[in-house]
């Protein structure tokens, strides 16, 4: 197939490159021809006008649950990645904290050829444990060759310093990070951040510092050891501080951010919706401007989503009771855009570094680029197109989002890669 996308904006940071009102030329799914293209070169199966949109390196989400295998009632492993593609995300890493958990390489193995067909790419995150528990590694040499990006416990930290340690150790040989779900076991169980809402509204707290502490253990460790860690969904004033000087030291340490912890605050509970209830829980008005100004200075490396499926009745409790987790991936970038680009915060560059480029360095990924004879991996994105939240519009299977009606400016329009299109809600075969 010939595809022409023509008029369009390309930016990509890794070259250098901006260019304006320029055509594609992609044959039988490879870039063919960047500029102008001639009359010969004019006849396509499809041409499409991108004008005044921006065609940017395909967006890479690294915090995702997908729920299958186990519940698949919530999400399943092609759902999840229709509603990346929807969302602007042509990759995503997926979490271990599934039934069984993603301690074995059956487990990669399954998930990879499940997505194998699929325009986006996923790249599964394995267990630090066996089951998650934080008592033995879990296989890590099988698992790297499976084809794992990282390792995590996500949904609890590494059980022990004793235990981390030898993870890390471990991983220096395959140049793997550990992503941390920071907080402290004895300090958490809660239903939302401690702070004068949570005494207002009546609601068990969890202080800041169980994520603090946790941070300040792992940047130890890794300083101790040489390794990698990776802070998931950071949330507090005093963890960007602390990842701020741990990068001055230069240690392996990086941080990622969801759209919800710089957008909403702990006011977004005064009504009891379950869909505001997520773990680590919405801080303070302080603590979203330290996001902002760790997204800024460059402490926080990326964003990603904790894309966290759940049913309806299993959100439809009483607030303490309801499970933690949002969906994000299919507002993510109009969140980003509406919140960050067209508030002057980030520059279209540093969302392109924060969503495409950043997250896959961390994990070793090779960035996509503009290049003749390379197979497309783009996101096109209309930095102006304004819209409402629909959840009834996800392709996810869950619509737990606190943001349903809300007004977003900006937004993915379509993406490419892997040999597919998906644009104005339709898959195509290049």
């Amino acid at each position: 197939m010939k595809l022409i996308l023509k008029n369009a904006n390309l930016i990509n940071p890794v070259q250098n490159l901006d260019l304006k009102g320029v055509a594609l030329l992609i044959e039988d799914g490879i870039i063919k021809k960047i500029g102008d293209i001639s009359v010969k070169e004019s006849n396509s199966d499809r041409t499409l006008d991108l004008s005044g949109k921006y065609i940017v390196p395909g967006f890479f989400d690294m915090h995702v649950h997908l729920r299958e295998p186990g519940r698949e009632d919530e999400e399943t492993i092609i759902s999840g990645c229709d509603s990346a593609a929807n969302g602007g995300f042509t990759g995503i890493a997926c979490m271990p904290n599934t039934e069984p958990a993603i301690d074995s390489a059956e487990v990669v193995q399954f998930i990879k050829k499940k997505a194998a067909s699929h325009l986006v790419d996923v790249h599964p995150i394995a267990a630090v444990t066996v089951e998650r528990k934080g008592e033995v590694l879990s296989p890590m040499a099988e698992l790297v060759e499976a084809g794992v990006a990282a390792f995590s416990d996500d949904g609890t930290a590494v059980k022990s310093a004793s235990i981390l340690r030898k993870a890390l150790e471990y991983l220096k040989m395959y140049n793997l990070p550990i992503i941390e779900h920071c907080e402290d076991e004895s300090l958490a169980g809660g239903a939302m951040n401690e702070s004068i809402n949570s005494t207002l509204l009546g609601l068990p707290p969890i202080p800041s510092v169980a994520e603090d502490l946790i941070v300040m253990r792992d940047i130890l460790m890794a300083e101790y050891t040489g390794g990698k860690v990776h802070i998931a969904h950071i949330s507090t004033k005093q963890a960007v501080e602390m990842v701020r000087e741990a990068k001055k030291k230069k240690l392996n340490i990086t941080a990622e951010v969801t759209p919800h912890h710089f957008s909403l605050t702990d006011d977004a509970i005064k009504t009891y919706d379950t869909n505001s209830k997520m773990n680590p829980p919405l801080r303070t008005k302080d603590d979203v401007e330290a996001m902002i100004d760790g997204l800024k200075d460059g402490t926080i490396d990326c964003i990603a989503s904790d894309h966290a499926p759940h049913s309806p009745e299993e959100k439809e409790v009483e607030f303490e009771y309801a499970p933690n987790g949002i969906i994000g991936l299919e507002t993510q970038t109009g969140l980003v855009l509406s919140e960050l680009y067209h508030k002057k915060i980030l520059s279209l560059e540093q969302v392109i570094e924060k969503l495409a480029i950043n997250p896959r360095k961390i994990l070793n990924l090779s960035v996509p680029l503009f290049e003749i004879g390379e197979k497309p991996n783009f996101s096109i994105i209309d930095l102006d197109e304004i819209w409402t939240v629909d959840i009834n519009k996800f392709k996810s299977k869950s619509r737990n989002s606190p943001f349903h009606n809300r007004l977003l400016t900006g937004r993915a329009i379509g993406v490419i890669n892997n040999g597919k299109m998906f644009y104005n809600g339709e898959y195509l075969n290049l």
